[in-house]
């Protein structure tokens, strides 16, 4: 098959956009028209269509269907269409490798290299080794959930001995690239994008320490992180950890100092950004910092009318100074709003999901999809968005926990996630946050 064009239809999947485009394959964003959902496709390239590219498609298929994980992306489905093999997947907001392209706080690192490892542990003990372990195929998603995907070139023999030397070179390690891959690899790899993560920089060969990018990587985490970074990428696979379950034990016992470590530099930049009381400048850096770290998957779109603090359409109440927000008055992603609370609202709704009050609609007969669409009401099964307190299709109270991306921390009131990094008060509920 050539390549697709937007509004193409394959089967019941409208085309909407080629996300990525590798060797072997491409892969679009669709939408499903029958369950009203994007995905993602996978797609072999019309040249790769012999028998043995397709038994690869077809093993990896085979290999995520036996790992449940929810680290792990899950395939959706995987069918011939119009004679062309496919494997759909969900969609995610983007892959670690675009991530990377701004900053990530220590604490979304930490939390990201936790579920990397998860994933990693969960195939290793299913006797399945990735062999491609980079950000490119790592998937993040709302409230900071990361998913591997791309099994395509793993093996199922944890006694390989030989073989390939499939892979991606910048993150393939050395027994690897000549053909022995072992789970110790798939250790090697994730211990470079974890090293990548927290310092900015790609270790490349000969990997001679101290690595590009250490000084760095000693203001992050303590040195007993850095032991382990260094046990992950030892050249000698043998002096590595010997899979990723014993990786991810060993992280987990570190990631409480780590995370003590990296509040503790917060507290130390914070005294020596703010000398002699410029509370000011203070305040202009810690916005700054949040809104790198922040803006996109909070939709940060407005200032508060007292403080001046970044707030999304979402908030009831600054999270800086904790002046309520019963009114909305700044720009919205929706085609419409509410009378009463003026937060956006979509032409499909009944009621406002921001605000209680009488029915607002619906406009349009029409139903609209939304990516930002991820759980259900419990009463009535409708879509709900994050942060909604109300049901849209019948009113009734959401009583969800919301998550806030890159952190587990929440409000003791309403239990939705918080930041008290930055934080004050709960946007949410309104309720002071305890400061660190």
């Amino acid at each position: 098959m050539a390549t697709l064009k937007a509004r193409q239809q394959l089967g019941k999947y409208r085309i909407r956009r080629r996300l990525a485009e590798g060797g072997f394959a491409s892969v679009y964003e669709a939408y499903d028209t029958i369950e009203g959902i994007d995905v993602a496709i996978k797609v072999p390239h019309e040249s790769w269509t012999k028998s043995e590219v397709l038994s690869d498609f077809q093993k990896e298929a085979r290999i995520v269907a036996t790992l449940d994980h929810p680290c792990i992306l899950p395939i959706k489905n995987a069918e011939i269409l119009d004679g062309q093999f496919i494997i759909v997947y969900p969609l995610g907001e983007e892959t670690l490798e675009e991530r990377l392209d701004s900053r990530i706080a220590t604490r979304t690192c930490l939390d990201y290299a936790e579920q990397l490892l998860a994933a990693l542990a969960h195939a290793h003990a299913h006797h399945i080794i990735h062999c491609d372990v980079k950000p490119d195929n790592i998937i993040l998603f709302h409230g900071g959930i990361l998913r591997l995907t791309d099994f395509g070139v793993a093996k199922v023999n944890l006694h390989t001995k030989t073989g390939t030397s499939a892979g991606t070179m910048g993150y393939m390690a050395p027994e690897q690239a000549l053909g022995k891959p072992s789970v110790r690899s798939d250790v090697f790899s994730a211990g470079l994008v974890i090293y990548q993560m927290l310092s900015g920089e790609l270790p490349s060969w000969p990997y001679k320490w101290p690595l590009p990018g250490m000084a760095r990587l000693r203001t992050k985490v303590p040195p007993g992180f850095i032991d382990f970074l260094r046990k992950a990428l030892e050249i000698d696979d043998s002096k590595r950890f010997s899979n990723a379950m014993q990786m991810l034990a060993a992280f987990q016992r570190l990631k409480p100092a780590a995370l003590r470590f990296a509040a503790g530099q917060r507290r130390r930049a914070r005294k020596k950004t703010s000398p002699n009381g410029n509370s000011k400048n203070w305040k202009q850096m810690r916005e700054r910092e949040f809104l790198r770290e922040h803006r996109k998957d909070l939709e940060i779109r407005d200032k508060c009318s007292k403080c001046g603090g970044p707030v999304s359409e979402q908030m009831q109440n600054c999270p800086w100074c904790g002046v309520r927000r019963a009114v909305y008055k700044g720009p919205s992603r929706f085609p419409a709003h509410c009378p009463r609370c003026k937060r956006g609202v979509k032409l499909d709704w009944t009621y406002c999901a921001w605000c209680h009050g009488a029915a607002i609609g619906p406009v349009s007969d029409r139903s609209y999809s939304d990516r930002h669409y991820e759980a259900n009401c419990s009463a009535c099964g409708g879509e709900l968005m994050r942060h909604m307190r109300y049901c849209p299709w019948c009113k009734t109270k959401v009583r969800r926990v919301w998550k806030v991306a890159g952190t587990r921390e929440r409000c003791p009131g309403c239990g939705n996630g918080v930041l008290r990094d930055y934080w004050d008060n709960c946007p949410w509920c309104g309720r002071g946050l305890r400061k660190r």
